[in-house]
């Protein structure tokens, strides 16, 4: 087991604050929330929520839901732990109306067989133009 205190990835997209992608306590690795946005690029696959100037534009949310658990994968994996080993699963969307089903329909892809913990809640925004965020908690 490697030792505790803050995780970075040198393959995810940097945190959008002063925060570490991850941090290991014990036995447990807890994630900081993951959006989609793209290593390098920050693009946002699905397209963003917005424009620059605030107008609402359509987005795709299962390419967005997909691209942000991809990015957990990389965290993960960077951390010495995988997807498997999510324990527990908090979901942010911007929209829950819009986007439960087709948010919901992505993360059955990868975690119906996982059976982690989750919640999910509607938030009024997120810090960048995107329509889902997730924090998870994994083990070691």
């Amino acid at each position: 087991m490697t030792s505790d205190g803050p995780i970075y990835s040198d393959r995810a997209p940097e945190a959008v604050g002063a925060y570490p992608h991850a941090f290991a306590v014990g036995d447990l690795i807890f994630l900081s929330g993951v959006g989609p946005r793209q290593k390098g690029t920050d693009d946002i696959p699905g397209g963003p929520i917005r424009t620059p100037d605030g107008r609402q534009v359509d987005y795709d949310i299962k390419l967005q839901t997909k691209a942000v658990i991809e990015n957990i994968k990389t965290i993960l994996t960077d951390a010495g732990s995988s997807l498997d080993k999510v324990v527990d699963c908090t979901s942010f969307l911007v929209n829950m109306e819009r986007d439960f089903k087709g948010y919901n329909e992505i993360y059955a892809e990868y975690f119906a067989e996982i059976r982690c913990s989750r919640t999910t809640v509607e938030v009024g925004a997120l810090p960048t133009p995107i329509a889902v965020e997730l924090k998870v908690v994994a083990r070691r």
